[in-house]
């Protein structure tokens, strides 16, 4: 086994995940299995009781583990699964310890930090590496570790020490470290600053770890004087200084890797058997990719009402998955956040001018998402944009509690109940069309909401949302709530025209909503954000966007007969073109009934639902 750690210097945020995530990418392009492990250094257990403003969204995996957003780039670059122990904090770490001294497992051995500590950190990641994480069950070959925060922050140290002495354990040639750090421009100067950089490095290595590779963040290329400074204070070679400047997108990275060199810096430092010789397409369909991406001159324009619009990584999957789908629709995502507080009437009243500026933003989009929260605050204004869009036919997606503001809106305006309401906002309500779980812990938060991968079943053919799933009879999404749809008034609700097409395996849960006679008026309670993939879009925010482009009505006509129709430009792209387009982006078979993954892997056009690189006609 061969491991990558990945470290961070003189800011935090300085892109570690992306550079982690693109590692990765690198080497399964190169044949070599990957997994991956996140180390936040707080005492929480896990991110789950975190304030989106404070750490941005928290990400659901597979098996419910709620972690931090770094593994949701590690599983879309990766195009892999990872698991709640894929994430290491030093509160599960300082759990685990206790636990076996309370077992008496160190036999009335004084517990320490060292050796103890830092021995269940190099246990924990030893175990974790070895854990299949891609579809094709392959034991990985190298595992990728990022370890969260700054080199010298305190709370980091036990890890920083673990790892020094896990070098010396895995052997230098299957141990390989890599330093992120930031390499300023001072407009006062004009001139790349590498003091940060050289601090940082000093700092790292008199901590027992010396990089073998210096990442070096800028919003400007660097040039050979610099990266020759850097290399003769840092104790590296010139060409293991990686300048990774600001990039139009984040596709750009791994390409930006290999242009340096970096495949055979790899092969060479962690002795990998794979040829140092590069095949003349290698990574030419993520290149494809990246231009793709930048080159894109048709825009959709998509209101995301939320509310924690005021920190973009509270809803990072979300605008990952909007962008996934916009590529494939062949359009750039032009995405305006607005906040839900903005379009209540209480800011009417009180800030008219924020008020109606936020409805006319609203008003100026091609289509709306309202995604998950908690709480009352900003409610009544999701409820305000899913009533707009129910009433005047504009697309609409609401995500978990999206789908609860939209089936309360529908209660009071369409049903009149006046009071209608969920029991998170008022207990007491007489009609509450949103109540809480019955396996709810109110006395606790940590770790009690209903999470993880889940079933749903489709009740009907004709759903817009089943088409878009490929004509599957279930799908499996992954979760994250604690209140949902009475199913006591459900009834009442679709005899209105408001339908539940996706249900639990119990038939209890409402999980899949769609409005009779509008367009596209979609609500789910899952959430469908954390598998979408680059090249396989979540069918239901891939549904918004068509919707929103008008192109959802003739890609559910006749997508499937559709034909590739090569050489066209993007202006003169046809129904027929996206259509072919979007239906070979595979699907992975996660999200598909058994028949129907069955189906796709047969089908001689089908993409492999674990590849990540199908790009339609182009390719």
């Amino acid at each position: 086994m061969k491991y990558i750690l990945v470290t961070g210097g003189v800011i935090s945020g300085i892109g570690k995940g992306v550079v982690a995530s693109s590692l990765g990418v690198i080497l399964k392009h190169c044949g070599v299995p990957v997994t991956s492990i996140k180390i936040d250094p707080y005492i929480n257990i896990d991110a789950g009781t975190f304030s989106p403003f404070e750490h941005g969204e928290v990400y659901v995996l597979d098996d419910g583990g709620e972690v931090d957003l770094d593994l949701g780039n590690y599983e879309r670059f990766l195009n892999v699964s990872l698991s709640k122990d894929n994430n290491i904090t030093t509160g599960k770490i300082y759990q685990h310890v206790i636990n076996k001294e309370r077992r008496g497992d160190f036999l009335g051995k004084t517990v320490q930090v060292v050796p103890h500590i830092t021995d269940a950190i190099q246990e924990w990641v030893e175990k974790v590496a070895k854990v299949p994480v891609s579809d094709d069950m392959k034991t990985p070959e190298v595992c990728i570790i990022e370890l969260g925060g700054t080199i010298g922050d305190i709370e980091g140290m036990p890890f920083v020490e673990a790892f020094r002495q896990f070098q010396f354990k895995a052997m230098r040639e299957n141990f390989c470290c890599v330093h992120v750090s930031l390499v300023p421009k001072p407009n006062a100067t004009g001139e790349h600053k590498t003091k940060p950089t050289q601090a940082s490095v000093r700092e790292l290595r008199g901590l027992g770890l010396s990089p073998d590779l210096i990442f070096c963040r800028s919003e400007e290329s660097i040039d050979e004087s610099v990266r020759n400074k850097i290399s003769n204070f840092c104790h590296v070679k010139p060409e293991q200084v990686i300048n990774i400047k600001d990039q139009a997108s984040i596709y750009h990275v791994p390409i930006e890797m290999v242009n340096q060199n970096l495949v055979q810096i790899l092969q060479e430092r962690l002795q990998l058997a794979f040829p140092p010789i590069r095949p003349r397409k290698f990574m030419v369909r993520w290149r494809q990719l990246a231009d793709r991406a930048e080159n894109l001159r048709k825009f959709v324009k998509i209101a995301l009402v939320g509310k924690y619009t005021q920190l973009e990584d509270a809803y990072a999957s979300v605008i990952k998955a909007l962008g996934h789908s916009a590529l494939a629709a062949n359009h750039k995502l032009k995405l305006t956040h607005i906040s839900s507080t903005d379009l209540e009437e209480e800011t009417k009243l009180k800030e008219p001018v924020k008020y109606y500026e936020a409805w006319k933003i609203l008003c100026e989009t091609d289509g709306v998402l309202v995604p998950g929260g908690f709480g009352i605050r900003g409610v009544e204004g999701k409820m305000a944009a899913a009533k707009w869009c129910r009433t005047t036919g504009k697309p609409y997606l609401g995500v978990c509690l999206g789908l609860q503001c939209a089936v309360i809106e529908f209660a009071r305006n369409v049903l009149n109940w006046a009071d209608a309401d969920s029991t998170e906002m008022n207990p007491d309500t007489s009609h509450p069309v949103v109540i809480d779980m019955p396996e709810h812990n109110q006395g606790q938060l940590g770790g009690t909401m209903r999470l993880g991968k889940r079933q749903t079943i489709f009740q009907c053919q004709s759903s817009t949302l089943r088409q878009l799933y490929g004509n599957t009879d279930y799908i499996q999404e992954r979760h994250r709530h604690r209140f949902e749809v009475n199913p006591k008034y459900v009834p009442e609700l679709e005899a209105a025209g408001m339908k539940f097409v996706g249900r639990d395996s119990e038939n209890v849960r409402m999980e899949v909503m769609e409005l009779s006679g509008h367009p596209y008026y979609v609500a789910v309670q899952y959430h469908p954000e954390y598998i979408s993939r680059p090249l396989s879009p979540s069918p239901p925010y891939l549904g918004l966007i068509l919707a929103s482009v008008g192109k959802l009505t003739s890609f559910l006509s006749h997508g499937c007969q559709a034909t590739p129709q090569k050489g066209m430009s993007e202006e003169d792209s046809s129904d027929e073109e996206i259509s072919y387009l979007v239906k070979n982006l595979s699907y992975p078979d996660k999200l598909r009934g058994a028949g129907e993954a069955v189906k796709a892997e047969r089908s001689p056009s089908g993409s492999s639902a674990g590849s990540q690189e199908h790009l339609g006609p182009s390719s």
